[in-house]
C-alpha cells in the first residue's frame, strides 16, 4: 500500500509495553477508514473486534464507531468526538486531538480490510505471547504438569471458540445445535447456584419495596457466592466470579455494609464491584457493548444490575425499552451462559409486581419478590418461573448488631427462619400478631406480662415483630382473663441474651441515639430499610358498661402508673427503672 502515508514513529503514549506484539500504525489506519465509513467498519468487523486493538484509545474510538453504526448513524470524526465527550472520556483520546489527527487522513473503505488483517494477526501473536508468559509464571510458582496441561487446553479452546464465533458470517451458523452433543447433555444435573434462587446462566429479577432492603440482601448474597461461603442454609460451594454494577448506593454505604457482613480487602474473593460505572444505557447497542466488555475483562460468570431503572434510557412504561434491553444486553449474556440478577422497584399496586411495562418480566427465568414483614422478618416469594426448579418461597430473618456507634464486623446476615416443632398445630404467618402470641405462650410468660418482659422474651427467642404488633399481642393476652395469670417462667426480666441482634428488635440496643431510624447497615431513614413504627396508644376498653377501664400497672412493681404518663406510652415508673422509662414505641 504505497499510496498510504505512514504515521511517524513515536513512543507509545499510553505507557504500554512496546515489546508486546502489536502494530500501532495498522490500528491507526483502520480507524482512519472506519471513522468516515460504515461500510469500512462492517468489512473490518468481519476480521477483528475490539480486543484486537492494543492501545486503549484506539479501542475507545472503535467502540464509539460501533455504537454509531449499530444506531444506523454514519460515523464522522465530529460525531465520534461529541459522543466520547458526552461520556466524559476525552482525556483518554488526548483531549480529542487523537481523533482530529486520525480523522484528517481518509483511507478508502476497500483498503481497510488489508490493515484489519494486520491488526488481527498481531493480536493473535500477542495472545500467544501472553499465554507463554502465563505458563512461565505457573512454572515459577511450582505448577504441576496437569495444571499446565489445563492452561494449554483452556487457551486452545478459547482460540477455537474465537475462530468459530468471533467474526463474519461464521458466528451465525455456529449457533446451530449439534444433535449428538445436545441430547448427550444432562441439563437436569445442573446444580443451582448458592442460595437456590437460580441456576447457572439463568436471568432473574428481584422486586421489592424500598423498605425491603433489596440491595442489602443481594450484596450479602453476592459476597458469599464470590467467596464460597454458605447462604440461606445452602452449603458452601466453589466461588463464582461476580460483576456487580451499582448505580443506586453510595460508596460509603457499600463499605459499611460489606464490613458488617465480615468482608475486608483480603476477603472479597471473586467479587468485582463497579460503583456508578460510566456505561452507556443498556437498552442501546453501545451500552450492551460496554457491559460485555466489562464481562470479558473480569471473566464474570454472573452480573448484577442494581437498579435496572438506572441503566436504561427509554421510558419505563414502554415495552420497547425492555425489548431493547433484552436484545442489546440480556441476550448476549444469556447466549454466553452468563447469569444475571436485576434489581427492580415494586409499583404502586403491590399485587402487580414491578412497576412499568409487563414486558420487563417476559424474558427472565424467575421473578422473586422481597417483602418486609416487620421486625427484621422478610418474605421472599417466587411469583413467576420458567422451570419450577428449586424452592418457591423463603421466610428470612435479617439480623444485625452494633459495636458502639458502628455496625459490628460480621454481625449482619440473612438467615432462613426456623420454626419450633413443640407446639401442636402451630403454623401462624411469620411476623403476625398470632405468631407473637404463640411465641410468648411458648416462653411461659403469664397473660399479664408487660411490654418490657414480652420484648425481652421475643428477643431471646429471636422472634420478629414490630412495636405495633407486639403491643396488640400484649393487649390480647391480658384480655384473656380478668385475673392475673401465673408466672411460670421463673424469671420476669433477666439479662439480655448475647445472641440478640438489636436491629431485629428496635429500641433494645445502646449507642443508637445519633442514628435514630437507621435499622440496618447503610439504611438511613431516607433510604430503603425497615420503616419507623407508629406509636400505639393503650387500649381504652372497659370491663363492661358503666365500668371504668382498669388503671395500667408498672411492669416492674405492678402498682398503678399515672394515667397521663400511661397515655403517653410509658410502661414503668422512672424510679423503678430509669434506663427503660421511655415510651413503649
Amino acid at each position: 500500500m504505497e499510496n498510504v502515508r505512514h504515521f511517524p514513529h513515536q513512543a507509545d503514549p499510553d505507557g504500554l509495553n512496546t515489546r508486546a506484539p502489536h502494530d500501532a500504525e495498522a490500528e491507526a489506519l483502520v480507524l482512519c477508514a472506519v471513522m468516515h465509513s460504515s461500510d469500512a467498519y462492517r468489512s473490518c468487523a468481519e476480521l477483528l473486534d475490539r480486543e484486537d486493538f492494543y492501545r486503549p484509545a484506539h479501542r475507545l474510538i472503535w467502540d464509539t464507531v460501533s455504537g454509531l453504526v449499530a444506531a444506523n448513524t454514519e460515523p464522522h470524526p465530529a460525531l465520534i468526538r461529541a459522543e466520547i465527550e458526552r461520556q466524559g472520556r476525552l482525556l483518554e483520546v488526548d483531549g480529542g486531538q487523537l481523533i482530529y489527527r486520525l480523522g484528517a487522513e481518509i483511507l478508502p473503505a476497500v483498503s481497510a480490510p488489508h490493515f484489519a488483517e494486520q491488526v488481527a494477526s498481531k493480536a493473535r501473536e500477542r495472545r500467544y505471547d501472553e499465554h507463554a508468559n502465563h505458563l512461565k509464571a505457573a512454572i515459577s510458582r511450582g505448577a504441576t504438569g496437569d495444571e499446565l496441561d489445563a492452561l494449554v487446553a483452556d487457551f486452545h479452546q478459547a482460540e477455537q471458540l474465537r475462530e468459530a464465533t468471533g467474526h463474519g458470517p461464521a458466528h451465525l451458523v455456529s449457533t446451530l445445535l449439534d444433535w449428538n452433543s445436545f441430547f448427550a447433555t444432562d441439563f437436569g444435573s445442573i446444580q443451582l447456584l448458592l442460595g437456590k434462587l437460580m441456576a447457572p446462566g439463568q436471568q432473574i429479577t428481584l422486586v421489592g419495596d424500598g423498605k425491603a432492603g433489596k440491595s442489602l440482601f443481594v450484596q450479602e448474597w453476592m459476597w458469599r457466592m464470590a467467596t464460597g461461603q454458605s447462604f440461606l442454609g445452602d452449603k458452601p460451594a466453589d466461588p463464582v466470579r461476580v460483576l456487580y454494577l451499582d448505580a443506586e448506593n453510595g460508596q460509603e454505604q457499600v463499605q459499611e455494609r460489606l464490613l458488617s457482613f465480615g468482608a475486608g480487602p483480603r476477603r472479597m474473593g471473586e467479587l468485582r464491584y463497579a460503583s456508578f460505572p460510566p456505561v452507556r444505557p443498556l437498552d442501546t447497542p453501545g451500552g450492551g457493548a460496554d457491559l460485555m466488555s466489562m464481562v470479558r475483562a473480569t471473566s464474570a460468570e454472573l452480573v448484577v444490575i442494581d437498579t435496572v431503572s438506572r441503566f436504561i434510557s427509554g421510558p419505563e412504561n414502554d415495552a420497547d425499552t425492555w425489548l431493547s434491553l433484552y436484545r442489546h444486553t440480556l441476550l448476549p449474556l444469556k447466549r454466553d451462559r452468563i447469569a444475571s440478577v436485576r434489581l427492580d422497584h415494586r409499583g404502586k399496586d403491590s399485587e402487580r409486581g414491578a412497576r412499568g411495562s409487563s414486558a420487563k418480566t417476559q424474558d427472565v427465568d424467575h421473578v422473586w419478590e422481597l417483602s418486609a414483614m416487620g421486625g427484621g422478618a422478610l418474605a421472599l416469594k417466587r411469583t413467576h418461573t420458567r422451570t419450577g426448579i428449586g424452592p418457591d418461597q423463603f421466610t428470612i430473618v435479617r439480623q444485625a448488631r452494633r459495636d458502639g456507634d458502628n455496625w459490628a464486623h460480621g454481625g449482619t446476615r440473612h438467615i432462613v427462619m426456623e420454626w419450633e416443632q413443640d407446639t401442636p398445630g402451630f403454623a401462624p404467618e411469620p411476623g403476625t400478631v398470632e405468631h407473637i402470641i404463640a411465641a410468648l405462650d411458648a416462653a411461659g410468660l403469664p397473660n399479664n406480662a408487660g411490654n418490657r418482659v414480652a420484648r425481652q422474651a421475643l428477643a431471646d427467642r429471636k422472634v420478629p415483630g414490630g412495636s405495633e404488633k407486639i403491643a396488640e399481642a400484649i393487649r390480647r393476652r391480658k384480655a384473656r382473663s380478668e385475673t392475673p395469670g401465673i408466672d411460670v417462667s421463673g424469671k420476669r426480666s433477666g439479662d439480655r441474651s448475647d445472641e440478640r441482634f438489636p436491629e431485629t428488635f428496635p429500641g433494645t440496643h445502646p449507642g443508637t441515639e445519633e442514628t435514630a431510624g437507621q435499622t440496618f447497615p447503610g439504611t438511613l431513614p431516607e433510604t430503603p430499610g425497615t420503616p419507623p413504627v407508629p406509636h400505639v396508644p393503650p387500649s381504652k376498653r372497659g370491663n363492661g358498661e358503666g365500668t371504668p377501664a382498669p388503671k395500667p400497672l408498672c411492669d416492674v412493681c405492678q402498682t398503678p402508673i399515672n394515667p397521663d404518663w400511661a397515655a403517653r406510652g410509658y410502661t414503668v415508673h422512672l424510679g423503678c427503672d430509669p434506663s427503660t422509662g421511655t415510651p413503649a414505641a
